[in-house]
């Protein structure tokens, strides 16, 4: 049915469908030859970008690595940031400890890198010696002569007391004796004590004199007594400045001696000054040996608190091995992980905690350096990313656990000092996201300046081949796989082109080629080969679409079958094969769809059998609306243009979205109007714009390769092929076994850039020009498309008139004129 010189002229010869990679242009027998590659290739402007983040140290400068999965992206991240960073400077470590004067506000004091292992380990020793030295003295005998010599002074200052009382109440006649409550004066007759029945038989004024002088000298006693005490408090007073002068002499050189060693940091200094105040306050739990844990009556243990604990350091942050600035990579940044957390201890039911169970997350560890997180999994969780935000915002890391910001009943916890933050974050996901961020979060812009944007594809150029050549040499060495000859080298670069879908570019989803690397390399180990060649790396691809292909093969036998209504010979009125592209996740393949239309008179216009019942997608449905477009700048600049279209795919149930059908539909429409059977051994891929311009469209391989097999289980005739727009002769990397067909003229490929190019092949007529006067030729599609729709006009305005006039007759009638 295709004219030939229209299908000559719009044929694309066989070497247009594949750009092939000839062995012999490549200058290695192997990739072996090949030096190994050093840098990453194909993503300039990436790169650029990133050395721009890194050399920026100003505020908000943070970075967000952006492209699809498989590009590499996460790797080269890592690596360019552990070169970055092994020329930088070790960060310093940061020790938490107890705050003596606000036990709830620990301390954090930073030391250069590796000191704070240094420094954990000298407060050890020092509180070690300081357990040791402090018993020691106060078991030499110049502290118990000392003591001794206050106690000795406190009693004999008791005992002149007590004499001075006794000869006191002699001399007021009375005995003071030493009762089981404490002293007692007896009054006295003739040198003896006094009976109960002498003191009852005195006269009542001889009594009341002796309560008198008894009352006073017990008043005597009371301030005695009082004197007592004040004089014990003295001496217990004396004592403790004996001990603490004591215990200074012996912890005074060890503290001293630390002191000068960290003289540089003030606030260790300081720190170390109030360890000694406190040791010395708390004398007793130094002079006494370690007993056993108390328990309770019933034999349970008693939590105990171990005054020794405040002494240690806890080392919250030890950069002693870190060589150059750290890059933490966290994959699992939940909050914990990535905010660090205070943790507690269960004792008989009650949680307790103090300032050794602090614990860093990955945002302390990577301070100074840079930190990886995964964009999805920060955002995942809204605690995360607020949180990060904030630490961005505020230059600090805040350890404190997620429950604070949920509480509704404050509690007692810990609030350690916030630690500067000089940390450089690093995101990676998606482009998605990046833009999803941009939209909704109006704080993103403020804190991830830099976009480092991954393409997917690069040039087909010499150098990049030599690029992939080395990339190859790479894998292959690094692996231990065996090395690609020049054949399996030319195979790999030709899968690189079909993945990027354009013949002058290169796929830069390295990930998946170097899956067909693995998978090439294991082909050649089952033969036995020496090296990987073009057959292994065909079977590789091979097998890895068998592994997911079952749907395609069901979906073609089905229409070989008949059951998926498909033609591919003979001629149909208002009937076209379209071809969409099926994912189904790991695969994509083509698919052939028959769409027909029915026309006739009326005036609602082109309908959409799918938008109507809610299976199109919007694309779809502004394709559909766009051919109305097309049909009333040809055809309605004389006439009102009055027709009702129905356009549907055929035994289409899952839906249908995109506009690279537009064209198919509109050729079936165009061939419904004017009654031309259209060619049902080509099918057709591409939309079309209101001027009647045909436009790219995605996946033109896999639908070129869908009708091919369908056509190739029938059987070839030499009649079918597809009809491509011409804008995607760049995107053809078919399959060898179609570029083959081609060759063989068992099938064909046209290219078309207009409405009219497209029908002509299809109906094997001129679609036409218009003429001066308005018309078209007759025997163009064109022409038999202007008469129907014209035929559709006067006969719609003829029945108009018919009504009109039918409806006044009756209004006649009712007035009985």
């Amino acid at each position: 049915m295709v004219t030939a010189d229209t299908g000559n002229r719009l044929r694309i010869p066989a070497d247009k469908l594949r750009r092939r990679c000839r062995p012999e242009e490549l200058p290695w027998e192997t990739t072996a030859q090949v030096t190994p590659l050093q840098d990453f290739i194909g993503q300039e402007r990436a790169v650029r970008a990133m050395e721009f983040g890194l050399a920026m140290n100003a505020p908000g400068y943070n970075i967000y690595v952006a492209g699809p999965p498989g590009t590499g992206k996460s790797t080269y991240t890592q690596e360019v940031l552990t070169r970055r960073a092994a020329r930088g400077t070790a960060p310093d470590d940061w020790c938490i400890l107890y705050n003596f004067t606000n036990p709830d506000r620990p301390l954090a004091i930073s030391l250069p890198p590796g000191r704070g292992q240094i420094f954990k380990r000298d407060m050890e020793e020092l509180i070690g010696d300081v357990r040791t030295a402090i018993p020691k003295v106060f078991e030499g005998a110049d502290y118990e002569q000392n003591k001794q010599a206050v106690l000795h002074e406190l009693e004999s200052q008791v005992q002149e007391a007590l004499e001075h009382l006794r000869q006191d109440a002699l001399q007021s006649g009375f005995a003071m004796k030493q009762g089981p409550t404490g002293f007692i004066f007896a009054p006295l007759k003739d040198g003896r004590r006094m009976s109960q029945e002498e003191f009852d038989a005195l006269a009542p004024e001889e009594r009341r004199e002796i309560e008198n002088r008894a009352r006073m000298l017990q008043q005597k006693l009371d301030d005695m007594v009082n004197n007592g005490r004040f004089l014990e408090k003295k001496a217990r007073e004396r004592i403790q400045a004996l001990e603490k002068e004591i215990a200074g002499l012996a912890i005074g050189p060890l503290v001293e001696r630390l002191q000068e060693k960290y003289r540089d940091f003030p606030r260790v200094v300081r720190f170390l000054g109030e360890v000694a105040e406190d040791v010395t306050r708390n004398l007793d739990h130094f002079k006494t040996q370690e007993s056993a844990p108390a328990q309770t009556p019933f034999g349970f243990p008693v939590e105990t608190t171990d005054i020794f604990h405040r002494y240690q350091v806890n080392l919250f942050v030890n950069n002693g091995d870190t060589r150059g600035m750290p890059v933490v990579v966290e994959n699992n940044p939940h909050y914990y992980n990535l905010f660090g957390k205070i943790e507690y201890r269960s004792f008989m039911g009650s949680l307790s905690t103090d300032f050794t169970m602090i614990k860093a997350g990955a945002i302390h560890r990577a301070n100074g350096g840079y930190l990886v997180l995964q964009a999805r999994d920060v955002l995942a969780d809204p605690i995360v990313w607020d949180k990060l935000k904030k630490s961005l915002k505020n230059s600090q890391a805040v350890v404190e656990n997620i429950g604070e910001h949920f509480r509704l009943i404050p509690t007692a916890t810990l609030k350690p000092e916030p630690i500067p933050l000089n940390v450089k974050v690093v995101l990676i996901g998606s482009h998605y996201l990046y833009h999803l961020l941009h939209a909704l979060d109006e704080d993103y812009q403020k804190f991830f300046k830099v976009k480092v944007d991954f393409d997917t594809e690069m040039p087909r150029t010499p150098e990049n081949l030599e690029h992939y050549a080395a990339f190859v040499s790479s894998v292959c060495r690094r692996e231990n796989l065996k090395h690609f000859d020049r054949s399996g080298l030319a195979e790999l670069i030709e899968y690189g082109s079909r993945l990027a879908a354009n013949q002058n570019k290169l796929s830069t989803r390295f990930n998946e080629v170097v899956e067909i690397i693995y998978e090439a390399a294991a082909w050649a180990d089952m033969e036995a080969s020496t090296n990987v060649s073009a057959p292994h790396v065909r079977r590789a691809i091979e097998e890895r679409v068998y592994r997911s292909n079952r749907l395609e093969e069901k979906i073609q036998e089905m229409m070989v079958q008949g059951k998926i209504l498909v033609d591919t010979a003979g001629a149909v009125v208002g009937q076209v094969n379209a071809l969409s592209v099926l994912d189904v996740g790991d695969y994509s393949f083509g698919r052939p769809s028959r769409i027909t239309a029915k026309t006739f008179m009326g005036q609602e216009g082109v309908v959409n059998i799918e938008r109507e019942t809610r299976m199109s997608g919007s694309l779809h449905t502004k394709g559909v609306l766009t051919l109305a477009g097309f049909l009333g700048s040809r055809f309605a600049q004389d006439k009102p243009l009055r027709l009702s279209a129905r356009i549907t795919f055929e035994q289409l149930y899952e839906g249908v979205d995109g506009d690279s059908a537009s064209s198919a539909e509109l050729y079936a429409l165009l061939s419904a109007l004017a009654e031309l059977p259209v060619n049902q051994g080509l099918a057709v891929t591409g939309s079309v714009n209101q001027h009647g311009q045909i436009q790219p469209i995605g996946g033109v391989n896999e639908k070129i390769e869908g009708f091919f097999a369908v056509c190739r289980a029938r059987g070839l005739t030499g009649e079918q092929g597809v009809i491509i727009p011409a804008q995607n002769l760049d995107n053809l990397m078919l399959k060898p076994e179609v570029v083959e067909a081609v060759e063989q003229n068992l099938f064909h490929i046209y290219a078309v850039k207009s409405i009219e190019e497209g029908i002509e092949l299809l109906t094997g007529i001129p679609a036409g020009e218009k003429q001066p006067g308005g018309h078209y030729p007759e025997g163009t599609v064109f022409h038999l498309v202007d008469k129907k729709l014209r035929q559709y006009a006067e006969g719609l305005s003829s029945f108009g008139q018919q009504e009109n006039k039918k409806e006044d007759g009756e209004q006649c009638s009712a007035c009985g004129t």
